[in-house]
């Protein structure tokens, strides 16, 4: 008899796709930048990361080609479950309980599941997935998956938001001391330290002497 192997998914999703879904409004030089402006910039997104195959995506467009306003309602319904996500992100930093209505969000967004079924084949055996219900209540509760995965049996104390305020990018810290700040030392960090510097030659510059009357 085949011995069953059952490996990942090649559709699973990780914690990093998650927070790139989160990353995909973010904030260049302070200023808020929605790489979602369109519900084809969402499928686009999806399908290149595998969480909606390409078959369903075209259906989903072409009931938005047909329907703008149910398209209207999918792009909201998408940003709606990343701001949720977001805001459990910023509670988990920040050390508080997130907002109870993007909490019943994200536990919405969970409850579409995709079927996993095992496969018998003449090589042997193999887990496959099957869609049901709609695609986008599939791929996002795919993408608030690994979130909750971190919250229960992870390191939610390793979710950091980069400290720089014009930045606030969403990132794993995998460092040894577990005390990285910055989402890139090479960016937001080199600024930081030149920043300090920058603070530190004003207050230690020399003084400006004052002369009295003579």
């Amino acid at each position: 008899m085949e011995t069953v192997t059952i490996g990942r998914h090649a559709h699973d999703i990780e914690l990093h796709d998650t927070f790139d879904f989160l990353n995909t409004c973010e904030l260049q030089d302070g200023l808020p930048v929605d790489h979602f402006a369109s519900l084809s910039d969402a499928l686009d997104w999806f399908v290149d990361r595998g969480v909606i195959h390409l078959e369903g995506a075209d259906r989903v467009r072409a009931v938005d080609e047909s329907r703008p306003a149910i398209g209207e309602q999918d792009l909201e319904r998408i940003r709606s479950v990343r701001t949720a996500l977001r805001e459990l992100t910023d509670a988990i930093v920040e050390g508080r309980l997130p907002d109870s209505a993007a909490l019943a969000t994200v536990n919405h967004a969970l409850h579409a599941r995709q079927v996993i079924e095992l496969v018998a084949g003449p090589d042997g055996w193999s887990v496959d997935h099957r869609h049901v219900g709609d695609p986008i209540d599939d791929a996002l509760a795919r993408l608030a998956d690994p979130m909750v995965s971190e919250l229960a049996d992870g390191h939610p104390d390793r979710i950091r938001v980069c400290a720089n305020e014009r930045c606030r990018w969403v990132f794993y810290d995998a460092s040894r001391s577990g005390r990285r700040r910055w989402c890139d030392m090479t960016t937001c960090g080199n600024r930081a330290k030149a920043a300090r510097h920058r603070a530190r030659a004003r207050t230690s510059g020399p003084a400006t002497e004052v002369s009295g009357p003579a």
